[in-house]
């Protein structure tokens, strides 16, 4: 893995990868840069069999990370914007098919393409005073890294359409009570409370654990069958180690000791 990267600060902690979107004084805002190095990150740095999970937070207090970098927006003709609307896609589908847990530990704004992001990952912790919303019809655009697709999968048609044309921002609690945030904690503890989740995902078997997070992505995805994805993640599992080892030691009433074969 790369030590360094422009943007992102980047620490192991005994095998929870935190990533941690560096740039405080944009509010972490994503710019090209934040984008090529998430690329570099999750493309070609992390080696997933290694790693329990990966917790992406925002640096300072004030942000997750709090929409894109407008300035860069102000040169784009259709087709520079349809790449980089493609390359937004591209990474955050990345990032919801990583084989191990990735969890957005959200503490404080979660914008435009941060919200974006933030919905990419397989589950959210927000911090009381994190804000949630996707304001880009204030701009005349419409979120371009997949918020119109990911919102409503997660809160419903009716009140994502709601929250997508009004541009109106919503609170922790009101996100977790619509699904959006799965867990809210006291400000400071997103971090903690992401790495205890991924602690007690890690005891679980990881072959099975890679395959719900595909299992259930396909069901969202209208090129694949995510019922067809089920039957054969079932049936390749069935022939794993972890599986007869989890068997076992259900029949012999201890823990199992799962090797990710």
């Amino acid at each position: 893995m790369s030590n360094t990267y422009d943007t992102l600060l980047v620490e192991n902690e005994d095998g929870i990868l935190i990533v941690t979107i560096n740039r405080p004084k944009a509010l972490n805002a994503l710019n090209d840069q934040v984008f090529k190095d998430l690329i570099q990150l999750f493309q070609e740095d992390i080696d997933p069999n290694v790693l329990k999970g990966v917790v992406i937070t925002g640096a300072g207090e004030k942000a997750f990370v709090a929409g894109a970098d407008i300035k860069e927006f102000l040169t784009l003709n259709s087709s520079k914007a349809q790449a980089l609307s493609k390359r937004g896609h591209d990474i955050f589908k990345r990032i919801e098919y990583f084989p191990v847990p990735v969890i957005a530990a959200v503490n404080g704004f979660a914008l435009g393409g941060g919200c974006e992001l933030a919905m990419a990952c397989h589950l959210r912790i927000a911090g009381t005073k994190a804000r949630f919303g996707q304001p880009e019809v204030n701009l005349g655009i419409v979120p371009g890294y997949g918020g119109t697709q990911r919102l409503p999968r997660l809160i419903g048609r009716g009140k994502a359409l709601e929250l997508l044309m009004t541009g109106d921002m919503i609170g922790a609690d009101e996100a977790e009570r619509l699904g959006l945030v799965n867990k809210v904690v006291e400000p400071g503890q997103e971090v903690e409370t992401a790495k205890e989740t991924i602690r007690k995902i890690a005891t679980k078997a990881p072959l099975a654990i890679s395959d719900i997070i595909i299992t259930v992505n396909d069901h969202y995805d209208q090129t694949k069958d995510g019922y067809q994805s089920e039957v054969e993640a079932f049936g390749r599992l069935a022939e794993s180690e972890d599986f007869k080892e989890g068997a076992s030691a259900f029949i012999e009433k201890r823990k199992a000791a799962f090797k990710r074969k």
